[in-house]
């Protein structure tokens, strides 16, 4: 790592540092340090921002990030934008959510996306943008910029998006799979700050995972471990999106949840369900929280037997991988508690106590900002020197 990019990223965690501080956590040469950072300062990356609290002897400089920095994270789902801009400390400056449909196809997403960060520059929050960081939701050529052959993203595949936002906005872009933003995110400010080895898993639309090993993500030989969704766990079950039978995500997430809430619905297993399907001729995930929340037996076991495929695949993944946290995010995990409950059960079940002794299984504590927490750490990671956090 160049002392370029540790000194950006020790400020950028912990706001402003004296010469001494800096030169002390680095445990490099001074001189080296000094040159290195009056280069920083001739090229706007830092700031002087006055006397440091004395220690006794000369007082040290502090040194700030240059405060006109600013990132644009982007989080992409299935059916919704989320938008952040935010400063060098990755602290939020303004932010915009939608819904959004990703079948609409990459041209008309990306000009929205673009459109949205325009105005929000025009609306005074940015001068400029020095990277932007996206997630999506689908398997994602890291190195490329691109998604590739993503399932629920018909008309996406190949299509570059790193170098299309990159021409329109004049500045690096980094692209990555949602969950493996969402992991960085909840690694940097969630519930995981000091986990090395974090599983964090998405159960929004479809079911995903990211996966940290040393504190870094693991993404595999061409980007898509941890598309646990896909993984088959009943040969002769449903089509999946992917064009197999038996995948998790086929039988559980927000899209087989509103699917099987509406049989559920019709075949008059649950008035509860029948009765809001009748009310809004539609159901989702959200409709099954609340029934199960007001005592319907069906939606409990629908949450419930979710919950329980989610903790076979897990308990697999545990005996391999030996995570340290388990973090649970994503739109479904407003199921809460009944969900939790039933994937910890399997899980301690099912896996060897050694690898579950000390293993923590929790919601993720960023919630829905887990995404942009991400994706401006990664747009940092980009514009302060390194590129990628991996």
């Amino acid at each position: 790592m160049s002392i370029q990019y540790r000194v950006l990223s020790l400020l950028r965690d912990n706001g402003p540092l004296s010469r001494a501080q800096l030169a002390g956590r680095l445990e490099v040469p001074r001189p080296r340090l000094l040159a290195e950072l009056d280069r920083m300062l001739a090229a706007g990356k830092v700031l002087e921002a006055g006397p440091a609290a004395s220690r006794g002897g000369r007082r040290s400089t502090l040194v700030q990030l240059d405060p006109g920095l600013r990132f644009a994270a982007v989080d992409l789902g299935a059916s919704s934008l989320d938008i952040e801009i935010t400063d060098g400390e990755l602290e939020p400056v303004a932010s915009y959510s939608e819904a959004a449909d990703i079948r609409s196809g990459p041209v008309a997403v990306l000009n929205r996306i673009s459109e949205l960060l325009h105005k929000l520059a025009a609306q005074g929050h940015c001068a400029r943008l020095d990277a932007i960081g996206i997630g999506l939701p689908g398997p994602v050529s890291f190195r490329e910029g691109v998604p590739v052959s993503p399932p629920i993203m018909v008309g996406w595949n190949r299509f570059p998006v790193r170098d299309t936002l990159a021409r329109e906005h004049g500045c690096p872009v980094v692209v990555d799979n949602d969950v493996n933003v969402m992991a960085l995110g909840e690694q940097h400010s969630g519930v995981a700050r000091s986990v090395e080895h974090l599983l964090f898993v998405k159960i929004g639309s479809g079911i995903g995972s990211g996966m940290q090993h040393h504190g870094r993500i693991y993404r595999g030989a061409e980007g898509c471990a941890g598309d646990i969704g896909h993984i088959q766990v009943e040969a002769d079950g449903p089509v999946c999106t992917c064009g197999n039978t038996g995948c998790l995500e086929a039988y559980f997430g927000g899209v087989a949840l509103a699917r099987d809430a509406t049989e559920a619905a019709r075949s008059g297993d649950s008035p509860a369900l029948a009765e809001r399907l009748a009310a809004q001729g539609t159901l989702t995930a959200v409709d099954v929280a609340e029934c199960a929340v007001g005592g319907d037996n069906t939606c409990v076991n629908l949450i419930r037997a979710g919950g329980h495929r989610v903790g076979q695949v897990l308990a697999t993944l545990v005996s391999f991988m030996n995570p340290s946290m388990i973090v649970i995010g994503g739109g479904l995990s407003g199921l809460g508690y009944l969900l939790l409950a039933e994937i910890r059960s399997v899980v301690y079940q099912r896996s060897l106590p050694l690898a579950t002794g000390n293993l923590p299984i929790v919601m993720s504590e960023l919630g829905p900002r887990a995404g942009v927490v991400g994706a401006a750490l990664l747009a940092s990671e980009l514009a302060y020197g390194e590129d990628e956090k991996s």
